[in-house]
């Protein structure tokens, strides 16, 4: 399913490579961004999504944005 240029905010704006929307709210958190400083910082929500996103299949995740709550 294609969509038309009026569509590209659907479901946040986040699409897969075929062009397939994806739900950011559906995007597995892993337990490094919960300790995070940077979880729920609006400025960095899109990076850490498409961060997130990009190793959603991985079994290691990692962050080089990583800042500990201390």
């Amino acid at each position: 399913m294609r969509f038309v240029m009026d569509d590209i905010f659907i479901n946040g704006g986040y699409f897969d490579d075929d062009g397939t929307p994806l739900n950011p709210d559906l995007i597995p958190k892993p337990s490094l961004c919960l300790i995070c400083a940077l979880d729920n910082d609006p400025t960095e929500e899109m990076l850490c999504n498409l961060n997130r996103l990009d190793q959603r299949n991985e079994s290691d995740f990692k962050c080089f944005a990583f800042k500990n709550l201390e």
